[in-house]
């Protein structure tokens, strides 16, 4: 739940990269900020203006990609929460078979890894971008460049926590839950008396 938490706070948050202040000299008083759905001029006095992206189909490949990759994630992270919901052993909800509710906890720990695969999917991509246009020549003096932002390394561990809590839903493994529960069958011997 923290994982999904944090995956929907990375994917709001403007700040996915920001100004860089590398350099000898810091040439405006303007910071910039720029996430998947605005960006934004933080000024020295505090104020702060954003604006969003006018156009999805003007956007940079990697930018709609990361999009996309976050709102998967959260829908996936979502139907996780309720399917992990369903099969936890407190809850009453569903089958009452324990061998069942350990299936379904399983498949919520699945969808919770797919999550956060796509989270840490959307970040790494936006982060080798930015990294590449911060190294790549250019006549664009490096203190008005861009650098990482807060919201990636949010988003690096939304999806460690997406992906730990999946993989100890997953441990809730049925078939040891089974192996206690398994009786032999004997047959009784027959009590009827056979008359003549």
């Amino acid at each position: 739940l923290a994982g999904w938490v944090s995956a929907l706070a990375a994917a709001v948050l403007p700040q996915w990269r920001q100004s860089s202040y590398a350099g000898d000299a810091i040439i405006t008083a303007v910071g910039l900020h720029e996430g998947l759905w605005m960006s934004c001029a933080a000024q020295s006095t505090g104020q702060v203006q954003c604006r969003l992206h006018d156009s999805l189909l003007s956007l940079e490949v990697h930018i709609q990609t990361s999009r996309a990759l976050m709102v998967v994630s959260l829908l996936l992270g979502f139907f996780g929460i309720i399917v992990s919901v369903v099969g936890m052993k407190c809850t009453k909800v569903g089958e009452e078979d324990p061998v069942t509710k350990g299936r379904i906890a399983v498949a919520g720990g699945v969808l919770f890894i797919l999550s956060g695969l796509c989270t840490l999917s959307a970040v790494s991509l936006y982060a080798t971008q930015v990294t590449y246009e911060f190294f790549r020549e250019s006549t664009i003096p490096i203190n008005a460049r861009y650098e990482f932002g807060s919201a990636l390394f949010v988003g690096w561990g939304a999806a460690s926590l997406s992906m730990l809590g999946g993989s100890l839903l997953c441990c809730s493994c049925p078939a040891k839950e089974r192996r206690g529960q398994q009786y032999h069958h004997q047959p009784q011997p027959s009590t009827a008396r056979e008359y003549v």
